[in-house]
């Protein structure tokens, strides 16, 4: 005679209850003869039989997926996600967060496949929460809540990308350029993608949203332009994403797009960014002060600060003036140390 086994979902955990064998881990309920024959010929045709009302068990669920959610256990929320995902296809809920919370866990070697896999749930996601939806301030919640989401794993992600090449020693960094960009690309994608898919779903209503999306896309995309080869293309792209954001946000600028490394001071000082003595301070830059972590730093507050003062007062006397002498006096002190003011190429 054959173990008891249930025909839909496989389980052997099937108990008699009330006069009936009922499987407890998916519901389906067999009668004694069905039960027999079961046991005897080890199939029975179960069409029309009654299923046990799984709501209070998919409640459960939602509260321990959504309690590991919220106190950001990736791996919890993934388990409980993943069950919801199976006993309920049509959750917007399960399909999102079962792809976010796989990428929140991926290797640097993973994170282009991670952040391709948010991207393209998000059409899934949206059309089921336009069809399982109706209520506008729910959808709006909703919205909101995928909205903030896909901004963390895309910073996460593309923070992680130029973390890592950054730590690339700087000798063979630039093998490692291409990794890096397809990284950081993929990244901005998520904001770029969201904002697309979300215009689309719901014919501009939250256009709002949409634009803040593409306007995130666009800081991430312009933190990794100045590897890029084809900028103008990438400017391009950039300036299209500006212009749709002024659809609903008229007052929206786009940000100076960082097109270089480049010694912004000493290029405004000096006149030229190929000139001897910028190519002693980038020479500089690239194999003393970019091998210590405390003078990346120094070298990532300078290109976030630097270039909005030359903006600003680059063309004035008095700024000219003020950065000449320290600037002349740097650059002999390098040289007589031996940082030569030969033509060079930027490392990275």
């Amino acid at each position: 005679m054959k173990a008891l086994v249930c025909e839909l979902c496989g389980s052997n955990d099937v108990v008699k209850q009330d006069g009936l064998y009922v499987c407890q881990n998916c519901g389906t309920k067999y009668t004694v003869e069905e039960a027999k024959k079961m046991m005897i010929e080890g199939t029975v045709d179960v069409q029309g039989t009654v299923k046990v009302d799984i709501s209070e068990e998919l409640k459960n669920l939602y509260e321990i997926a959504r309690r590991a959610k919220d106190t950001d256990n990736s791996e919890n929320a993934l388990k409980y996600y993943d069950m919801i995902l199976v006993k309920d296809p049509s959750s917007w809920e399960a399909n999102f967060y079962v792809v976010y919370f796989r990428a929140m866990s991926c290797k640097i070697a993973e994170i282009r496949s991670a952040a391709t896999s948010v991207s393209n749930c998000l059409n899934t996601v949206f059309e089921l929460v336009k069809s399982t939806i109706k209520d506008f301030d729910q959808q709006t919640k909703i919205v909101s809540e995928i909205y903030s989401r896909c901004l963390i794993i895309a910073n996460m992600l593309s923070g992680a990308a130029e973390s890592h090449y950054n730590g690339i020693d700087v000798s063979i960094r630039s093998n490692y350029v291409q990794e890096y960009v397809n990284n950081a690309a993929a990244s901005a994608d998520i904001m770029y993608i969201l904002g697309n898919v979300l215009e689309k779903s719901f014919e501009g209503k939250f256009g709002v949203v949409s634009a803040n999306a593409w306007e995130d896309g666009i800081k991430i995309h312009n933190s990794y332009l100045k590897y890029l080869q084809d900028k103008d293309a990438n400017i391009k792209i950039m300036t299209s994403y500006g212009e749709r954001i002024k659809k609903y946000n008229s007052s929206y600028n786009l940000p100076a797009f960082k097109t270089s490394n480049g010694c912004y001071v000493a290029t405004a000082i000096y006149g030229s960014y190929n000139c001897p003595e910028v190519w002693t301070l980038r020479r500089f830059r690239d194999n003393t002060l970019d091998t210590t972590w405390y003078g990346r730093a120094f070298i990532k507050t300078y290109y976030t600060i630097s270039p909005t003062l030359v903006k600003w007062f680059g063309e004035t006397r008095w700024f000219k003036k003020m950065w000449r002498k320290p600037l002349d006096r740097m650059v002999s002190s390098l040289q007589r140390k031996g940082v030569e003011s030969t033509p060079y190429q930027d490392k990275y």
